[in-house]
């Protein structure tokens, strides 16, 4: 009887994670065992369907001389062959699992290679073939044999090889198929790109090497002490000099040491040896567990500063170096992140050596999201599914066994968006019994059946606090759990705002234990013409837009203005006093580290400039403590003027992540009240050859139009309510809360018609009456401008009344206007970067100055950004704006309309006119891309206002 030949449908279809890998393993980057990097340039044929090509191309002599090149590691779409898609949620093929399309891009790779010189005799030991990450399903043969089959991108495979290899021209051959059943469990809300994206690697396996190992090193506070056991798949011994250690394997141990945690990662080198490898440790003694209802670590409660973290680079996708990984791990500590949601995949195994080195709480999430079948209401989705339960498995053994060994993962997660279902469960129970010393977390399960944290994704502010009281009601078993936001905060475009007022909560009660800001980066992808593509700039039959831009680094890496404002708040350091009483209230915010590291300084400072500083003794405050610290007597000859202390937290010595002097935490309070500026009315307004003169200031005596300052012109000066909408203010389309922007948009608000109703000349003031209203309807503002002179100053109030029945807060509320020429800007106020009502936390008050260029944030959908907060004096184009009360400044080489239009960065050309918006307040910018809106407190309600600006031209 003849067996059928499997055909390509077959095992990509199949549910099954594949066939002829080795069990998994944990990882190690080195031994002094021989290894092969065959990463580097393979030759490459793409085929637009699974099936088209035959399998010939894996036998020996096959010519692949009319082949193309791509590198390995990579992505092919990313390298000229086809084009990336991007989807949130949705499948981009039709959903009927395990089924996937006929039309499936398959990227064949071809890599020939020689054994090093050195490489030991062939029939000394075996070898092993390692494959870190493959997207989606990859079929493998080596010199014309078939070694098998794997899914599970994220995942390392391995195959046995040493059979196989030959001194000189081996030929390895790898079939990757965009889309195969696997593809049902990885919708994880990022482009999808296949290819051979991560390490390929050929490793040596000596007679008696070292094969699997688990590294149990728990830390008991009370005593002091770490008890480290080594179970090995082969005998050997571990040492571990620095402790004295020198034991065989599965032979536990107890030794003064000491605990690593994210904030002193205390890490111990040591060596664990069979006969036939040593492979070097890097053990880290601490104990995870959940007791009194709170996650702790080594006995005390953490509070989780976190971020969830898809890798990303622009040009080379999910590819990442270790460079980049290095550099994601230094700014996530320079800016007080102690935590990482590996969202929704285990990283690159580098990255956890990292936060082991570095010191970061990890939650080690699996390579599964099945969030499309929510489109179904779950119906068929796999994870509720018997057949799929091995696949599930399999998944979540690879990451277990790989990553065992890191003391930075405190967490095991199950996945992400996946619904409920048995394979969780089971999935669960493996994870509890193969490893029941870290907690299991997964967000899709509010009764907390299968795990030991209650997690939740953009609760508005009401409901944690709830939650933190222990009113949510619920399954008693989750009441009984410690709380977690594993998504909170949605960074995309301007914002988050809000991030201050949750961490109020989270420092306010103990049960909530923090939260991870959604996400760490921008996932743009560099294009020539668009600057940063996202979604649908490729031509996808179904994508999410620039939802996939939606993190706190822009996609070059730089830090935008929500890393700035998330740095600050959740800084490790409280300082805070109000300068009334000579003192200042320090606390320690660690969960386990004291102030010893830290040198403390002040500064006083009047109008934004520094007059007098020094160091500020401050004890080495324990996890939890507060001082009130003495802060000396104001300088005697400090000049008169608004008054502030500023007092830093700094690093007193270089630490792994920053130099000495790094900053990690600032605060600044009033010393002195501030004058607001007055313009006696003095000066008479002048008329003739149709134009009025007041002071400096020039209008046109028919309209009341300002003309000019001075020698300065200005152009259109007018009341201005419109700013162009954040991804935060058009809020995602399945928010049920009602969406700022469209809201604003249904009824005109971008389109104000501006009526005169009046101009009066009196004897020490010329006032303009108008109404802005929307064309079409009832409701609108009336606004008056007053304008007074002292004959030197112009004073402009305004006065606003709202008219008509408002059901929407107004974008922002202020005036604009054109100057021909204006390259820099100076300015006493908040800064040095763009803040909000709610997102201005990281602002300090002081003197700061700009190019009008750098005034602008690069967000890669062009939106509304840039204002600066507080300011109580601009200088620009020739001219000093003082405001009463204290005002947002923004200035753009183009209309808000223009940016409103943008859709990329680059559609914003600059004009010949500055445009300049003085505002008296602004909506809040919340997080409704996916999470909550502005809290009230932030809303700007259409009710009367007055404020005022003082115009001087300055000296030539």
């Amino acid at each position: 009887m003849s067996v059928p030949r499997r055909t390509a449908v077959d095992y990509v279809e199949d549910v099954s994670p594949g066939s002829g890998t080795l069990p998994p393993r944990a990882w190690y980057a080195s031994s002094d065992a021989k290894a092969l990097s065959l990463n580097g340039e393979w030759l490459f044929r793409l085929s637009p369907a699974a099936g088209a090509e035959d399998d010939s191309f894996a036998r020996e002599g096959f010519d692949a001389g009319g082949w193309g090149r791509i590198a390995v590691p990579g992505h092919w779409v990313l390298q000229g062959h086809g084009s990336p898609v991007y989807t949130n949620h949705r499948y981009p093929f039709p959903v009927d699992p395990p089924r996937v399309p006929t039309e499936n891009p398959t990227g064949d790779h071809l890599r020939v290679f020689d054994l090093p010189p050195d490489w030991p005799d062939l029939g000394d030991g075996g070898a092993v073939l390692r494959f870190e990450g493959v997207e989606s399903c990859a079929r493998v043969w080596l010199n014309g044999t078939e070694l098998g089959t794997f899914k599970g991108s994220r995942l390392p495979h391995e195959f046995a090889v040493g059979r196989l290899l030959r001194t000189a021209g081996n030929v390895l051959a790898v079939r990757v198929h965009q889309w195969s059943s696997g593809s049902y469990l990885e919708d994880q809300d990022q482009w999808w790109l296949p290819g051979v994206f991560r390490d390929v690697t050929l490793s040596h396996r000596p007679v008696d090497g070292v094969r699997d190992f688990f590294v149990h090193a728990g830390y008991d506070h009370r005593a002091g002490t770490g008890t480290l056991r080594v179970d090995s798949a082969v005998p050997g011994r571990v040492t571990v000099p620095a402790l004295g250690v020198d034991v065989p394997t599965g032979e536990p141990v107890t030794v003064p040491a000491k605990p690593w945690s994210a904030e002193v990662p205390r890490l111990y080198d040591g060596v664990l040896a069979t006969r036939g490898e040593r492979v070097p440790l890097r053990i880290g003694f601490r104990t995870v567990e959940i007791s009194d209802g709170l996650l702790k670590v080594n006995g005390r409660p953490v509070l989780l500063k976190g971020v969830n973290r898809h890798e990303w680079h622009p040009q080379r996708g999910r590819a990442l170096d270790p460079a980049t990984m290095r550099e994601d791990v230094l700014l996530m500590k320079r800016h007080n992140i102690n935590a990482v949601r590996t969202s929704h995949y285990p990283p690159h195994p580098l990255f956890l050596d990292l936060c082991d080195e570095y010191g970061l709480w990890v939650i080690d999430e699996c390579d599964l999201e099945t969030h499309g079948f929510a489109e179904a209401g779950w119906r068929d989705n796999p994870v509720d599914d018997d057949r799929w339960t091995p696949a599930l498995l399999d998944r979540a053994a690879r990451m277990v066994e790989r990553d065992k060994n890191h003391p930075s993962v405190v967490l095991w997660s199950l996945g992400n968006e996946a619904g409920t279902g048995r394979g969780l469960t089971a999935m669960a129970e493996w994870i509890h019994g193969r490893d029941p010393s870290r907690p299991v977390h997964y967000e899709g399960d509010p009764d907390c059946r299968d795990t030991d944290v209650y997690t939740r994704m953009y609760a508005p502010h009401a409901e944690v606090e709830r939650i933190g009281r222990g009113l949510d009601g619920g399954p008693r078993k989750r009441r009984r759990l410690p709380f977690l936001l594993c998504e909170y905060a949605h960074a995309m475009g301007n914002g988050p705002g809000g991030l201050a007022d949750y961490q109020r909560l989270f420092e306010s009660y103990e049960r909530l234990q923090g939260g991870f800001v959604w996400e760490w980066i921008d996932h743009g992808i560099a294009h020539p013409e668009l600057g940063y593509a996202y979604g649908g700039d490729f031509g996808e039959e179904l994508h999410d837009g620039n939802f996939v831009c939606d993190g706190l680094l822009f996609p070059d890496r730089r830090p935008s203005p929500g890393l700035a404002e998330y740095g600050k708040v959740i800084e490790p350091v409280g300082i805070a006093g109000d300068g009334g009483n000579g003192t200042v209230r320090v606390t320690d915010k660690y969960d386990t580290a004291d102030l010893s590291a830290l040198a403390f300084s002040w500064s006083y400072q009047v109008d934004g400039e520094t007059v007098a500083s020094g160091p500020l003794p401050v004890p080495p405050l324990a996890p939890g403590e507060s001082a009130d610290v003495r802060l000396p007597a104001p300088p005697p000859d400090a000049p008169p003027g608004e008054a502030h202390w500023l007092v830093r937290a700094a690093l007193a010595a270089d630490a792994p992540w920053a130099a000495r002097g790094h900053v990690v935490a600032w605060g600044q309070f009033p010393a002195s009240r501030r004058t607001a500026p007055r313009v006696p009315a003095t000066a008479r307004p002048r008329t003739g050859d149709g134009v009025l003169a007041l002071g400096p200031g020039t209008f046109d005596a028919r309209t009341g139009a300002l003309v000019a300052i001075g020698e300065v012109a200005v152009g259109g000066l007018r009341l201005d309510v419109w700013r162009a909408p954040t991804d935060n203010d058009e809020g995602a389309a399945w928010q049920s809360d009602p969406r700022c922007g469209p809201r604003w948009r249904a009824i005109g608000l971008h389109r104000m018609r501006h009526r005169l109703d009046g101009v009066e000349c009196g004897e020490d003031a010329l006032t303009v009456r108008t109404r802005v209203a929307p064309a079409g309807r009832e409701l609108g503002l009336s606004a008056v401008y007053r304008w007074t002179s002292d004959g030197n100053r112009l004073r402009l109030a305004v006065r606003v009344v709202p008219e008509g029945d408002w059901t929407v807060p107004l974008p922002r509320l202020g005036i604009r206007f054109g100057l021909r020429t204006a390259d820099r800007v100076r300015w006493f106020g908040g800064g040095p970067g763009e803040a909000y009502p709610d997102t201005r936390t990281a602002a300090a008050v002081g003197r700061w100055q700009a190019a009008v260029d750098d005034l602008q944030t690069p967000y890669v959908r062009p939106q509304e950004n840039g204002a600066r907060i507080d300011v109580r004096w601009a200088e620009l184009g020739g001219l000093r704006v003082e405001g009463d009360p204290l005002f947002l400044l923004t200035a753009r080489r183009w209309t808000t309309e223009r940016l409103d239009a943008a859709a990329h960065r680059t559609d914003l050309v600059p004009g010949d006119t500055v445009w300049v918006n003085l505002d008296h307040a602004h909506h809040g910018i919340g997080s409704r891309s996916c999470g909550p809106g502005p809290l009230p407190r932030y809303h700007l309600r259409p009710e009367p206002a007055e404020f005022s600006f003082v115009f001087s031209p300055l000296p030539s």
